[in-house]
């Protein structure tokens, strides 16, 4: 406690505010990815969830994939190009399905395509973008999910 009050001491008053925000804020997207730019589905808790939006009738809420932060080489890849990439994806992590999403049995015969924790391949213009604290989720409808991928890392990801 006391070496937060030292470190605001030599802060002014704005500077102070923009601290305290940050402290009170709660975890964002953001907080989910590791190290690496993996997504770290234990982070993945309903505070951030409760506060995305949620997906209604037959559309299905998707955390797009982000890529590392530093290539196998060892090079550091800049923010903006993290973010590009992500924008680019086709590759994402299922958050939520809606309440009617593989509900119509004589398009899906065979069941729900893909499932909440699915990582999945979608058509490039596929969805609405809705960018949030700390990134982006995408919501599609479920008909638009092309492929199950066990890992996006196998995908080529290229801009």
């Amino acid at each position: 406690m006391e070496a937060v009050e030292e470190q605001q001491s030599g802060l002014t008053a704005l500077e102070r505010k923009w601290l305290e925000q940050q402290q009170s804020k709660g975890p964002t997207i953001d907080d989910v990815f590791n190290d690496e730019g993996k997504l770290d589905e234990e982070k993945l808790n309903e505070d951030i969830l409760e506060r995305l939006p949620h997906p209604t009738g037959w559309r299905i809420s998707l955390l797009p994939y982000r890529g590392a932060r530093v290539t196998k080489g060892g090079i550091a890849i800049a923010e903006e190009t993290q973010k590009k990439t992500q924008l680019a994806t086709t590759c994402a992590y299922v958050l939520e399905v809606g309440p009617l999403a593989y509900c119509d049995e004589s398009k899906f015969p065979d069941g729900p395509w893909c499932k909440p924790g699915d990582w999945i391949v979608f058509g490039r213009y596929a969805g609405s973008r809705i960018p949030i604290d700390g990134g982006e989720i995408r919501i599609i409808n479920d008909d638009e999910v092309l492929a199950t991928i066990a890992d996006p890392e196998d995908v080529v990801h290229l801009l």
